[in-house]
């Protein structure tokens, strides 16, 4: 990768930060920008302010070397004419949050470090935002206040960790300890090479090793033109890691002076390109509720019947680990985002808009012009692409009147429709208990509900009962469906963001134990096998929700929340005030 670099006249660059420091009356300002330390003299005044936003914190191995990656981001913003103040949003760490009350706090997280770095962005007025996330909700976190603020920005993550290794020596991922959870339950696994497991699935620092939701937001970012080329795929303890550090901070300052805002870049065709990549690659389906809430942020209308439309036409071509042995320390050695990215720019026709601008100065097709796969196996050509069409699709049912979602490259593909019986649970620890006592069997559809956006509330993820059933043998004999979510190192016939979810009257709260489901993945829909009068019947009988938490953050995040469909966001103005006047 070669250097960038340019240099301009302060004098004549309009800035944002010009607002708290020129004039007589911003004098007592000033003074305490002196008494940061970071304003060594006068000219510094006249500099670029940029905002570093970090997410370093040292529960989360994706984030714990981040605090060294500011320090080198921060010397090349002042070699580069700017002047770096760092600040910080919280982060949490899904999988250590999962199964437990902890996990209801994730997705609501993802609300709190927009509205932090909005706050910091704008409160300070900064020029120009270097944003470093690595993991889960910290991404599209920061993703939503770039577009909220459209303040001049770069991305780039803390990168990858090196994948693990199993008691054979086999490349072994955080999914795989999940997954060695029901195969030791189950009799299937000792003890001796469970704990070797667990001791040697996270072997680094960085986002876990797989395709999951972090690495899905982090390689989308290049895709969207908010991030490097490369930056979903350098391991987290790699020279090349710190060397994009060091040109995303330069071009941070770079794109101050270009006046490029990241709604120019966050088009409705951006949005296309990010789910077009992500059907390539066949990443989590948190990406569906991550992307729709900020395109939402960035003005963009766009739905899950969008993605339906992308997922049409792209071809799959890349399979990742849950659903291979690849990892994405094979991906980056294969090519990375640049080679698929351009596999499907040379498709041609309308599978990819290449000519949209990105924060390296360049258009996406100048990017990763030239950039091929290296190795077939990892990266597909088109011509052998997996499938056709891509691997997330969204499920349209009497159970899913506004969607819901399955990542399909992830199921068996000798599997395209699925009958089972369900068996019904209203909680994530009930599913997990059921599961764990046998309560589900060959030819069942488990069904969890009242873990949604409001139900949950938070939408916790279903890693557990998820990796359970698989790590059973279950994986092609038992399906699930549920209004929460599914990590991305879910696989199997599962099927989540159920909406409208069971907390607010949707039909996922009518089924009954027994009932008949029946799943089309060529059709793409999701039904209960039950008639419409009965279905209208137990709607009558249905008692109301009663929500779970009645104070703090999550009661708030409860009340205001909105569906799954439209990216989990919180509720706008106009309908904080609707709400209010039906109140009157």
């Amino acid at each position: 990768m070669g250097k960038l670099s340019f240099s301009f006249d302060t004098d004549k660059l309009q800035k944002r930060s010009d607002e708290i420091t020129k004039g007589v009356d911003r004098a007592p300002g000033r003074s305490l920008l002196y008494a940061t330390g970071r304003i060594k003299r006068p000219a510094d005044m006249d500099k670029p302010f940029i905002a570093v936003c970090n997410s370093y914190i040292e529960i989360v191995p994706g984030h714990v070397h981040l605090r060294e990656l500011a320090d080198i981001a921060k010397e090349e913003i002042r070699k580069a004419g700017g002047v770096p103040f760092e600040f910080n949003t919280i982060g949490v760490d899904d999988g250590i949050a999962m199964g437990h009350i902890g996990m209801r706090y994730s997705l609501p997280s993802r609300e709190l470090i927009a509205d932090a770095a909005e706050t910091v962005i704008n409160a300070h007025w900064f020029d120009g935002v270097l944003f470093m996330p690595n993991c889960d909700k910290i991404t599209p976190g920061m993703l939503m206040a770039a577009a909220r603020t459209n303040v001049p920005a770069v991305f780039v993550s803390g990168g990858p960790m090196k994948a693990g290794l199993d008691p054979h020596g086999k490349a072994i991922t955080l999914s795989n300890m999940f997954e060695a959870v029901g195969a030791f339950k189950d009799g299937k696994l000792s003890r001796e090479d469970f704990l070797e497991i667990e001791q040697n699935a996270c072997p680094s620092c960085g986002s876990c090793a797989g395709m999951f939701t972090a690495n899905s937001m982090n390689y989308l970012m290049e895709a969207l033109g908010m991030a490097l080329p490369f930056n979903g795929t350098a391991l987290a303890i790699s020279k090349q890691r710190r060397e994009l550090v060091r040109q995303a901070a330069r071009r941070v300052v770079a794109v101050v002076k270009q006046g490029l805002n990241p709604r120019e870049i966050m088009t409705k065709e951006a949005f296309d390109d990010i789910y077009a990549a992500d059907m390539a690659m066949r990443g989590s389906t948190n990406t569906v509720l991550h992307g729709l809430a900020i395109a939402h942020e960035a003005g963009v209308d766009y739905t899950e019947k969008d993605i339906n439309r992308i997922a049409k036409r792209t071809p799959h071509i890349a399979k990742i680990a849950p659903s291979s042995h690849w990892t994405m320390e094979d991906v980056h050695r294969a090519g990375g985002m640049a080679a698929i990215m351009n596999e499907l720019i040379e498709m041609g026709g309308d599978v990819f808009h290449p000519d949209r601008p990105s924060v390296t100065g360049k258009t996406i097709r100048e990017n990763v012009l030239g950039h091929h796969s290296q190795d077939e196996a990892v990266i597909r050509p088109v011509a052998k692409a997996y499938s056709p069409v891509g691997g997330l699709a969204v499920l349209y049912g009497n159970i899913a009147k506004n969607g819901s979602v399955i990542k399909s490259a992830g199921v068996d593909p000798t599997i395209t429709t699925f009958t089972g019986k369900a068996v019904c649970f209203d909680s994530h620890d009930a599913a997990v208990k059921g599961i764990d006592g046998r309560a589900v069997k060959k030819g069942d559809v488990v069904v969890i509900r009242y873990e949604g956006p409001k139900g949950g509330p938070g939408m916790p993820e279903m890693l557990n009962p998820t990796a359970d059933i698989i790590g059973r043998g279950l994986e092609k004999d038992v399906a699930l469906i549920t209004d929460g979510r599914f990590s991305g190192a879910t696989h199997g016939i599962c099927i989540d963001h159920v909406s409208p979810e069971a907390a607010s009257g949707g039909e996922i709260a009518l089924i009954r134990n027994g009932d008949r489901i029946h799943i089309d993945l060529v059709r793409r829909t999701v039904d209960l096998l039950v008639s419409d009068e009965e279905l209208r019947q137990r709607r009558r009988e249905l008692p109301p929700f009663t929500p779970k938490v009645k104070q703090g953050y999550l009661a708030r995040y409860q009340a205001l929340v909105t569906s799954a469909d439209t990216g989990g966001v919180m509720v706008g103005y106009d309908q904080l005030l609707k709400a209010a006047n039906k109140l009157r």
